[in-house]
């Protein structure tokens, strides 16, 4: 991952905006941010709720500078962590320039794509209207009248009068998604850059190795431990040689212990390994990591521990 820089002057000319991207739970958000970003600042994972943090995604050119805010999707909650997640989500959208609400194009809206519709129709910061997954569309499965009727049906009811750019990508191949890029430039103010320009995110060191490794392991158990595990990187001994790095893996109970570490230890070791080779290509340099699995009964419900995991507005 470069270096941040020293912020230089931008040309006459240049825009700079923050882009909010808001929408429901496995919508394809942080997909979108790292398409758009042209590099992996958000993990990804086929698990609702990977996201816990709100991540900056910063991507900049001659012509200006955007920064993403990749948040949590919204969700039931049923736990601190799952309200804390929410209110990430809903609070994301106050300074920002432009609100990007990510809809699925292949799926009949939900009520978490209808408390968004709602939440934004009344707004003054301008709105674009993502419908994502145009790769994975068919006939039976487009539903991209439907999104739009129920916008309009909302604006009728509410007596609004809003009215967003409406896009169609798809994040996993890269279609639209520059002419999204474009869009959403030109949407941005006026101003000088708002980080330095070589700067990919802002996303706190340790919180970014934590979630590579959690992605990891999403990666190998699926839906089998999804949000019962957190990940605490605990050290970070850098060197010229190399960088020394350990963390404990948080589950509730023993019996979730088992699963993670696997039998004869190969899973966490494979979770290991995975997360080295994944680090040491985003840093450029060699990784070494040592993982422990501990029990932490209702982690998530833990204020002080979710605290020090980074999870906090």
């Amino acid at each position: 991952m470069k270096q941040p820089i020293s912020i230089t002057s931008p040309p006459p000319g240049t825009r700079a905006g923050i882009i909010a991207v808001v929408g429901r739970a496995n919508v394809g958000k942080s997909t979108l941010v790292n398409a758009l970003v042209e590099e992996k600042v958000s993990i990804i994972s086929p698990v609702a709720q990977t996201t816990r943090n709100r991540i900056r995604g910063i991507w900049t050119s001659p012509r200006g500078q955007l920064v993403f805010l990749d948040t949590p999707g919204v969700h039931k909650a049923t736990h601190d962590l799952g309200r804390l997640m929410n209110r990430m989500a809903r609070n994301s959208t106050e300074g920002a320039d432009v609100i990007m609400l990510v809809l699925d194009i292949t799926a009949f809206p939900c009520i978490e794509d209808e408390g968004w519709m709602q939440k934004l129709s009344g707004g003054d910061t301008p709105l674009v209207m993502v419908l994502n997954k145009i790769d994975a569309i068919t006939p039976k499965s487009d539903q991209r009248e439907v999104h739009r009727t129920l916008w309009i049906r909302i604006q009728k009811a509410a007596g609004k009068s809003c009215s967003p750019r409406w896009m169609e990508i798809s994040a996993k191949t890269g279609d639209g998604v520059d002419d999204l890029r474009n869009l959403l430039l030109e949407m941005a103010p006026p101003g000088p850059l708002l980080f330095p320009e070589e700067m990919l995110s802002d996303f706190p060191r340790k919180l970014l190795i934590a979630d590579i490794v959690r992605e990891r392991l999403f990666g190998v158990l699926k839906e089998e431990l999804p949000y019962a595990i957190a990940v605490h990187i605990t050290s970070l001994d850098e060197s010229k040689d190399g960088w020394n790095i350990q963390g404990d893996i948080l589950v509730n109970k023993p019996s979730q212990k088992g699963i993670v570490i696997g039998r004869k230890g190969r899973l966490l070791a494979l979770v290991t390994r995975e997360s080295e080779l994944e680090l040491a290509t985003i840093y450029e340099r060699k990784i070494s990591l040592r993982l422990w699995v501990r029990v932490h009964k209702n982690w998530a419900q833990d204020t002080a521990l979710l605290q020090k995991l980074g999870y906090t507005l």
